[in-house]
Parts: C-alpha cells; sequence; structure tokens
C-alpha cells in the first residue's frame, strides 16, 4: 500500500462528568486525510484545504503527532500528507485531534499496521499538547478506537473502551466562535470542594455504569457537571438557555463539547434528537447566532479507511 484516503471522525470530550477522562465518537462529522509514502525521508504536510493551518511540520499537531510515531520505528519511507478540514479549530469537537489521531493511523497503516490502535493514542496525544498545551488523550482515544472512551490517569494512560446503548443519539450544535482550547483551560480553578468533587466521581461512575446496563434513566441522572461547567459556560453565549430547551425537548441531558464553544446533548432516539436540535437551534436563531448542527448516533469504529491503493 503506498497511499491512503481516511475519515478522521469529530469526538465529544468531557461528557459532562468526564473531565479530561470521557469521550465519544461522532458519525457524520470529520475530517478527511490522504497519506502517501515518500522516497524523501520525514514527515511533509503538503496540502491543507478547508482552514488556514501551519504546513510546517514542527507546528502542525498532524506533523508533531506523525514524527512522534516515526521517531519510534525505523521506515524507509518519508510521509506526505493532504488534510481536508471539516472541523472548524476552536470548535469543541475534536479539530486537533482528528488530524492528530488521522495520522499516526495513516501512516500505521502504510507500515503495515507495527503499533496497534491502543499504541497510537500515545503518539496522537502529541498533537494535543502542541494544540493545547496539555497532552489529554479523551479526544484522539475515541478517534482511533470509536464509541465512549475512559482515560485512566496514571504515570501513562490507561484507556478503557466502553460499550454504547444500541438507541443512544447525539445532537451538537456549533455557535459560530471560536474558543480556543487554552483559554478555556485558563478560567479554571485550580483547586475544588471535596463536596463537589465526590459528587462528580458519583456521576462519572453512574454515567459508566448506565453505558453498561443501557439505563437511559441513569445517563439522565448522572449527566451533570457541578465542577467545569459552571466556569466555562459564562463563554458561550446563550448555553443556559440552550441547555434547558434540550431538556424540555426530551434530551437526557446537555453539556459543553470540550471545551467549547459546541454544545451536545444525548437522547433516547433518532426522533427526540431532531426535536432536540430544533429546539437548540432556535435559541441562537432568535440570537442571530450563525450556526451549525448535527445528529449523530455514536460511531462505534472511529476512524475509517475510504480508499487505498
Amino acid at each position: 500500500m503506498k497511499e491512503i484516503k481516511l475519515f478522521s471522525p469529530a469526538t465529544v470530550a468531557n461528557v459532562s462528568c468526564g473531565f479530561d477522562v470521557l469521550g465519544f465518537c461522532l458519525d457524520p462529522i470529520g475530517d478527511e486525510m490522504v497519506i502517501r509514502k515518500s522516497k524523501q525521508l520525514g514527515v511533509r504536510i503538503i496540502k491543507i484545504v478547508g482552514q488556514e493551518l501551519p504546513l510546517e511540520t514542527k507546528k502542525n499537531v498532524a506533523g508533531v503527532a506523525a514524527e512522534a510515531l516515526l521517531s519510534e520505528i525505523d521506515s524507509e519511507y518519508g510521509f506526505e500528507i493532504e488534510i481536508y478540514k471539516h472541523i472548524k479549530a476552536g470548535s469543541g469537537i475534536g479539530s486537533s485531534a482528528a488530524s492528530s489521531a488521522g495520522a499516526v493511523f495513516g501512516i500505521n497503516a502504510l507500515l503495515g499496521f507495527p503499533f496497534t490502535a491502543k499504541e497510537l493514542i500515545r503518539f496522537a496525544m502529541k498533537g494535543e499538547e502542541l494544540a493545547s498545551g496539555a497532552a489529554h488523550a479523551d479526544n484522539v482515544s475515541p478517534a482511533l478506537l470509536g464509541g465512549f472512551t475512559l482515560v485512566r490517569c496514571g504515570e501513562t494512560p490507561d484507556i478503557i473502551q466502553l460499550p454504547c446503548p444500541n438507541n443512544l443519539h447525539a445532537v451538537i450544535i456549533h455557535p459560530e466562535i471560536e474558543l480556543k482550547t487554552a483559554d478555556a483551560r485558563s478560567v479554571l480553578k485550580k483547586t475544588i470542594p471535596l463536596e463537589k468533587a465526590i459528587t462528580q466521581w458519583g456521576n462519572l461512575a453512574a454515567f459508566i455504569s448506565a453505558l453498561y446496563t443501557s439505563d437511559y434513566e441513569l445517563i439522565s441522572r448522572s449527566l451533570k457537571d457541578v465542577i467545569i461547567e459552571p466556569n466555562r459556560s459564562a463563554l458561550i453565549p446563550y448555553f443556559d438557555n440552550i441547555k434547558e430547551a434540550a431538556i424540555n425537548a426530551g434530551a437526557l441531558g446537555s453539556g459543553i463539547s470540550g471545551s467549547g464553544p459546541s454544545i451536545f446533548a444525548l437522547t433516547n432516539g433518532e426522533v427526540t434528537a431532531e426535536k432536540t436540535r430544533d429546539e437548540m437551534v432556535k435559541i441562537l436563531q432568535s440570537a442571530k447566532i450563525e450556526h451549525s448542527s448535527y445528529v449523530s448516533k455514536i460511531n462505534m469504529q472511529g476512524i475509517q479507511i475510504l480508499e487505498q491503493r
């Protein structure tokens, strides 16, 4: 195989109660990438379509992630990368993760899959570190593995794949404003009251239990964030109104996707998801804020190969 074209999906991280440890993979939203072998060693970003991002390898998340992978394996080839961006940078649905994960997935495939999907996560995290200053795995993990993932933090991240109820759907509302992850992190408090920490731990544990048992009512009760959302929600116009509209439309819960400004909701079924999107969108329409919206099943596959030759 000399060339591969792939779809690298958008992701939702944090998922309310799981700050920096929980994420899930979306289906219709994502970037496309073309990666090919080259006789010239090293990694080159030769084309980016859709956004103005640096072509310089060490300033591009895909390039940094790819170099991290190649630093641990002998390759007689170099690699050229083309990126076709459909996920807006700073949107809160894993734009940098899609590029980072896609780059290492594609190169790994062209090399004959010397690394497992889980092993690729630590390389993709190098791209995330460039983007936000923190090498977090809660976006790249579901992009590479699909479905829901949990990051058990230790000296090295321990990634656990989680099940997903068959009828679970996600709604994504993206106000057309940019909110950088680094800026969103700057409003977070360094210490939190023990009472809130205990509440958050309970919500996260209950949410994971609900995924295993397909308990939609428990998902609804546990999809709450008492630590991060109260600080970050002020950065997103009409957040409280949009969340209230989602709940009133029948959503199981709603919260900030990643660091924002995108807002997600989870629903039991596609019909409720469509109704939820309609009601959430009405708030932004009334405020005359440009936006985009999506309804998605949970993508259980992650990155997909579109063409190879």
